[in-house]
């Protein structure tokens, strides 16, 4: 059980960091909704605000989740058989 959980996990974060490898630049469109504005009996209240974030991973960030991934894998692997 605990090999399976380091191998996911492993695979998890070496495959976040392919995907920063491949990306330039992430960003999330989010809508806040305002409050202060009600209109008729809170039909019209749904007016949002949008707001842009933008993630730029750095160019170390890639490499290091790489490594850690495929280290981790090979610690899963390396662990020792359940005896029993």
């Amino acid at each position: 059980m605990v090999r399976s959980i380091f191998f996911s996990t492993g695979l998890f974060v070496l495959l976040w960091g392919v995907s920063f490898l491949l990306i330039d630049k992430v960003v999330l469109n989010m809508e806040q909704s305002s409050a202060s504005q009600s209109g008729f009996r809170g039909l019209f209240s749904g007016v949002g605000i949008r707001q842009k974030r933008e993630f730029d991973p750095p160019e170390w960030a890639a490499f290091s989740l790489m490594s850690v991934g495929t280290v981790t894998m090979l610690y899963s692997v390396a662990l020792p058989k359940k005896q029993g």
